[in-house]
């Protein structure tokens, strides 16, 4: 796919990679910003990030042949209608949420004969939010989910799948009620336990605490309005989640209680040694591993 002009819905860290991404990949591309700050949008001009900037949607969108949701989910229906009208014909609408059902289904329904979309979640960033933290680089090497329905144009889902393979991403296909049920596990429900875990200690242990707990919580860092969006949307998968990692921490404390050291270290290394398969599979870097790693539940987790 060649991209001639590109709208980015949302110049922030992802948006702006995007950006400079997409311009290094296609010289000709005019990149075209959408935000509600001109601040930002002044930060993503100077970046290189976009060409042209706009502060209303629908001027944004206005000749794009791809458009890019890289605001909030919680955003996500009230953007479709409001750049609805002035889509053109034949332009693809894609997105990179954390959740897909909502966003798929609100797509499906708003948006005019003629404009195809395709859900997407490129899995990468990190806790840090902001255009200035931009990386031409961001997506290279990292899975990029798609979501296509019965419904989705073969065409555009061809188009957008090769945008992301264009930026370095691996695909991955799933359905959109099977990505939300594997991302509440392996994305939704661990910002909810690093949020838990800061959250429960008292300022004296916080003094004391060493560098297993500033890893281990490093995602609560991440922007409170974008993940309240995510969390809610996906209520009902991460409700399953939090029931199982119940049932997991009360077999932690049987084994504990049960003063059974051989049970417990069993238990401990199990966990070790999955996790040290996950890294080598991340090592050995190809996409069928990434595939598999992603199916299991176990792929990349930054979200967006």
């Amino acid at each position: 796919m060649t991209v001639r002009r590109l709208s980015i819905l949302g110049v922030g860290l992802l948006g702006g990679s995007m950006g400079l991404a997409a311009r290094r990949v296609w010289p000709a591309c005019r990149v075209v910003g959408y935000g509600h700050r001109q601040s930002s949008l002044d930060r993503a001009l100077a970046l290189g990030a976009i060409d042209e900037a706009f502060t209303d949607a629908p001027r944004a969108v206005d000749g794009a042949d791809l458009v890019v949701l890289c605001t909030p989910v919680g955003t996500f229906e009230s953007l479709l209608t409001s750049i609805a009208p002035t889509l053109a014909s034949g332009a693809i609408v894609t997105d990179v949420g954390s959740t897909k059902r909502s966003v798929v289904t609100a797509a499906e329904r708003i948006l005019p004969a003629g404009v195809r979309f395709v859900g997407s979640h490129p899995m990468s960033g990190s806790e840090k939010r902001g255009v200035e933290f931009s990386r031409a680089d961001l997506f290279q090497g990292a899975t990029c989910v798609v979501t296509p329905t019965p419904r989705t144009d073969p065409d555009a889902l061809r188009d957008v799948e090769q945008f992301w393979r264009a930026l370095g991403m691996n695909l991955r296909t799933l359905s959109p009620d099977d990505h939300d049920r594997l991302l509440a596990d392996v994305s939704h429900l661990p910002h909810v336990l690093a949020a838990a875990l800061v959250t429960m200690q008292d300022d004296s242990g916080l003094d004391v605490c060493g560098k297993g707990f500033i890893d281990a919580t490093r995602i609560a860092s991440g922007d409170g309005a974008l993940w309240s969006d995510i969390l809610i949307d996906n209520r009902a998968n991460l409700r399953a989640s939090v029931e199982r990692v119940k049932q997991a921490l009360d077999h932690a404390v049987t084994l504990i209680e049960a003063d059974n050291p051989e049970a417990l270290q069993a238990w401990l290394n199990s966990a070790a040694r999955r996790r040290d398969a996950l890294l080598e599979r991340r090592a050995g870097g190809s996409e069928t591993a990434r595939n598999e790693a992603v199916s299991k539940g176990q792929g990349p987790v930054t979200p967006v």
